[in-house]
This record gives structure tokens, sequence and C-alpha cells, in this order.
């Protein structure tokens, strides 16, 4: 039987051969955990049809107003953030009420963190996240489109 067509290969993109663009998204009414989801499948390139699982081929993003992002529930005074000193009983745990007040971008920070691969390309791919607590940002000439989640 002959064969009809080529043999069909995946692409298996090159780092750079990756097209990064610059998003910026307003994080203000939203809700925490749906939006650090689709940030971090931006972040990972998982909307493009050449995503490749072992490159980093996502986009960048800024994300601002993130001291006002919504939390549902009893989130806001039952939510606890945990940090080990790795000394005995070096555990602290901080509230969602007194993250907010202190170290607001670190509320979607963390959500986001968690989604990512616990891996150097993980950690690569989080520094191309940015977050501020208001509705100012300093990467302007970036040119950064407004993307809607």
């Amino acid at each position: 039987m002959p064969i009809v067509s080529k043999p069909h290969r995946t692409p298996s993109l090159k780092k750079e051969q990756a097209n990064k663009a610059w998003y910026v998204v307003d994080a203000e009414g939203k809700t925490l955990g749906r939006l650090a989801s689709e940030i971090a499948h931006r972040l990972r390139g998982k909307h493009k049809p050449t995503f490749t699982p072992n490159v980093d081929c996502g986009d960048n993003i800024i994300v601002i107003n993130a001291a006002k992002v919504a939390v549902t529930g009893n989130k806001e005074s039952q939510k606890e953030y945990f940090h080990h000193s790795r000394y005995p009983g070096g555990m602290t745990a901080t509230s969602l009420q007194n993250m907010r007040v202190k170290h607001p971008e670190k509320i979607l920070y963390e959500a986001v963190k968690g989604m990512l691969p616990k891996s150097k390309l993980g950690a690569e791919m989080l520094t191309h996240f940015r977050i501020f607590p208001g509705s100012e940002h300093n990467l302007g000439s970036q040119k950064p489109v407004k993307l809607e989640l």
C-alpha cells in the first residue's frame, strides 16, 4: 500500500523562536482563583498552537489593581498563608486580610506560583509576571495590550 502523504511531525519550538507579547490585565473585581488560572495558562503558553512543554513560550503579563482582587465565601477571614523558617517552631501564618494590607501583590503571586511547574522552567516563567497593587505600572515602554480575562 503506497503512502499518500508525508509523515506528520509535531513542531518543537526553540527558545529563540518563541513570540512573546506583553499584556496588561486589570484584576479589580475578578475572582482570585479563576484569574490566577488564566494568567498561569498564558504564562505557560498553552493558548498558543506552538506550545512546547519544555520551552518557555508564554507571554509576559502585567497585572494592575491586584489589591482589589475578589475572593468568595469566607476566604477573606479564614484563608491563611504559611511560611516556615526551617527552625523548630518556626512556622508563621498570615491571614488573607493581613496579607491584603501588608503585601497585596503577594496574594496573586502565590496563587499563580502554585499553578506553574515546580522546576527551573516554572521559576523562569514566573519572572515574566509583574504585579502592581494600584492602577499604575511602570512598563509603558513595553507597549502592553489590554487583555480581558
